[in-house]
C-alpha cells in the first residue's frame, strides 16, 4: 500500500502527520509523493480540496481519506485520535469483512474556460464561482445551447452535490446526495425588478446537461475554482457540465451523508 499525506500545515497538523508516518512505517506502509493509492488529508475540507488539485492528474488511481483536526468536515472520516486505527485499516490488519474498506464516488464539475488570449479547462470537487471585480456582473446563461436568462448581481456559483453543502447552501441552494450525477446553478444576490429579470432560485442539472455563461460585457471577473483565485478581464464564456471523472474516497466505515449533514448544521 502506497501513502501521501498532505496537511493543513499548522502545529497540529503537522505533529498527527509525524505521527502518521512513523505508525505508517511500523505498519509497512510506503510513502510515495508520486503515484499514492490513497492520499491522507490532515486538517480540514479546505486541506481536502488541495489534496484533490494537488493529484488531480491521479484521481482514476487514487483514493481520498479526511482526517479533521477541527470541526467535523464533511470530507473527513477519523479524528485525531483515531489515526492509529486508521492506519491498521489500511495496512489490512483487520480481518472482519465489515470494516474492509470500501470506494465511494463521487461527481466533479468540468469547466472549459474560454479567454480571447485561449481556452483553459478546469475541474471543480466544490464549486465555482464567477464574480466582478469591479461591480454588477452582467452574464448570459445558456442551457443546452439555448438562451435561459440574463443575469445582473454579484455573481453565479456551480457546485457539485458534495459541494452542495458548502457556498450553495449559503446562497439558498439545496443539498444534494452525492450520489446523483448532477450539477446545480446558483444566483449570488441577483438584481430583480421592473427592468431586470432572473428566475431567482436554484436550477439542477443532470449529467446529461450543459450550461454555458457568457461575459455580455467588458468587465474584470474572478474566478474561483474551489479554493482558487483567477482573475479573468477577457473572459468569453464558461461551460460547466458533469465530469467524466469521479472523486474515490475510501470508507472503512460507515458514515452516511445524512449524518454528515445533520452533524454539521443540526447537532
Amino acid at each position: 500500500m502506497r501513502y501521501y499525506v498532505l496537511d493543513r500545515g499548522d502545529q497540529l497538523s503537522l505533529e498527527l502527520a509525524e505521527s502518521f508516518h512513523k505508525l505508517a512505517a511500523d505498519q509497512g506502509l510506503i510513502l510515495d509523493a508520486e503515484s499514492p493509492d490513497i492520499v491522507v488529508s490532515i486538517g480540514g475540507d479546505g486541506t481536502m480540496l488541495h489534496a484533490f488539485h494537488s493529484f488531480m492528474d491521479r484521481i482514476a488511481s487514487t483514493a481520498f481519506v479526511g482526517v479533521h483536526t477541527g470541526h467535523l468536515g464533511f470530507y473527513a472520516d477519523w479524528k485525531a485520535d483515531e489515526i492509529p486505527e486508521l492506519v491498521q485499516m489500511m495496512a489490512g490488519d483487520r480481518e472482519d469483512s465489515l470494516l474492509k474498506p470500501r470506494i465511494v464516488q463521487y461527481p466533479l464539475v468540468d469547466l472549459e474556460i474560454v479567454k480571447h488570449s485561449g481556452v483553459v479547462k478546469h475541474v471543480c470537487l466544490n464549486e465555482f464561482t464567477l464574480k466582478s471585480v469591479d461591480g454588477t456582473v452582467v452574464l448570459q446563461v445558456d442551457i443546452n445551447d439555448h438562451m435561459f436568462e440574463m443575469f445582473r448581481g454579484d455573481g453565479i456559483c456551480v457546485s457539485t452535490p458534495s459541494g452542495s453543502t458548502a457556498y450553495n447552501k449559503s446562497l439558498g441552494g439545496a443539498m444534494i446526495h452525492p450520489s446523483i450525477e448532477a450539477f446545480q446553478i446558483s444566483e449570488i444576490a441577483s438584481i430583480n425588478n421592473r427592468v431586470f429579470r432572473t428566475m431567482g432560485s436554484s436550477l439542477v442539472m443532470p449529467n446529461h446537461h450543459h450550461c454555458d455563461i457568457y461575459s455580455r460585457k467588458e468587465q474584470n471577473l474572478l474566478l474561483t475554482v474551489d479554493h482558487i483565485n483567477l482573475r479573468v478581464p477577457d473572459l468569453i464564456s464558461v461551460r460547466c457540465k458533469v465530469a467524466e471523472q469521479k472523486i474515490s474516497f475510501v470508507r472503512y466505515r460507515p458514515f452516511p451523508f445524512w449524518t454528515r449533514v445533520r452533524n454539521a448544521f443540526l447537532d
